[in-house]
């Protein structure tokens, strides 16, 4: 039996969330490793573990893993979460990124003085950028590509669970996507994840600022 992938992260979302909502959509465990001091990490970097010294890292099948979309297109390859052919990769890979961009506009939020500009540009965004295009995909297909769960599928029931917690009724012109996240919630192990007691993080707090600024030594703002 092979060992458990291993993620290093803190103790909250940031870009090590989408990967913990991947491996657990294709029910894989992992363990985790929770940095909490600036010495874990200068260890990690002293011991050549993180190539182009950032996290996420993810130690998995022999090897030592960084850089999100890398490690994303990994697991989906892995466990048949990604497309049959290049064209499906493609479009899998360029809904991908449109949520990887909008969810990451999220994750500054924290580090960010003045939210309030920052909120409403990610808003106004969502509404007329993004969610558009993912409602018109998701006219009649159950999933977005290939008629089968992907990568962006996951990516996206992620980053709208995110969009609502910032804005409660994002989705309400949006019913297409509604019904995706409500026929997504009912996959088994993502019905889990979202219960009390996983390994799903929950929104950053000043506790999580506070230790992701100690470990990487950052200067806020950023």
């Amino acid at each position: 039996m092979s060992e458990k992938p291993v993620v290093y992260y803190f103790n909250g979302r940031g870009k090590m969330e989408s990967i913990r909502w991947l491996l657990t959509v294709a029910e894989v465990e992992f363990d985790e490793v929770l940095l909490t001091t600036r010495e874990q990490y200068e260890k990690l970097l002293d011991d050549g573990a993180l190539m182009f010294q950032q996290v996420p890292l993810v130690e998995m099948d022999g090897m030592k893993l960084i850089q999100t979309k890398a490690i994303l297109n990994y697991i989906a390859e892995k466990y048949n979460l990604h497309a049959k052919d290049p064209k499906e990769r493609v479009m899998i890979n360029m809904y991908s990124e449109g949520l990887t961009d909008l969810m990451e506009m999220i994750m500054i939020l924290p580090f960010t003085p003045d939210p309030k500009p920052k909120l409403d540009n990610i808003q106004s965004k969502a509404k007329e950028r993004y969610l558009p295009v993912y409602e018109k995909a998701l006219t009649g297909p159950v999933y977005l590509v290939g008629g089968k769960l992907s990568l962006a599928d996951v990516l996206l029931l992620e980053c709208t669970l995110m969009l609502e917690e910032k804005f409660p009724d994002i989705l309400k012109d949006f019913p297409n996507i509604k019904s995706f996240q409500g026929r997504m919630t009912q996959i088994p192990a993502i019905s889990r994840f979202l219960q009390p007691g996983s390994k799903r993080k929950p929104p950053p707090d000043e506790k999580y600022l506070k230790n992701v600024v100690e470990v990487l030594n950052l200067k806020l703002p950023l």
